[in-house]
């Protein structure tokens, strides 16, 4: 069992960028946009305001659902944004 779980984690560490990209687009996916207060932002979660960035992960949250318009609302990079990740993550695939 010992060796079972030490695979596992070797695998992860290995995997940590893969597993982040992945990990970052479902929680992205199924963000509630519905609510304004709703963000993933380290700064707005302080209550700082708001970052240049402010807005990105609601605009991948549309591109993701392909309403590219809204997307394009919320912040211009957010389709840039989610085409990068999705090659990075096609990379890493392909890498291992």
């Amino acid at each position: 069992m010992i060796g079972y779980t030490t695979r596992i984690l070797q695998w992860g560490r290995q995997h940590l960028e893969l597993l982040f990209l992945l990990t970052a687009l479902c929680l992205l996916f199924f963000l509630p946009v519905e609510k304004k207060e709703t963000s993933l932002c380290l700064f707005s979660l302080l209550g700082i305001g708001q970052c240049p960035g402010c807005g990105l992960g609601h605009s991948i949250y549309y591109a993701l659902h392909l309403k590219l318009a809204l997307s394009f609302q919320h912040h211009p990079f957010g389709i840039f944004a989610v085409l990068v990740i999705f090659i990075r993550i096609k990379q890493l695939i392909h890498l291992k």
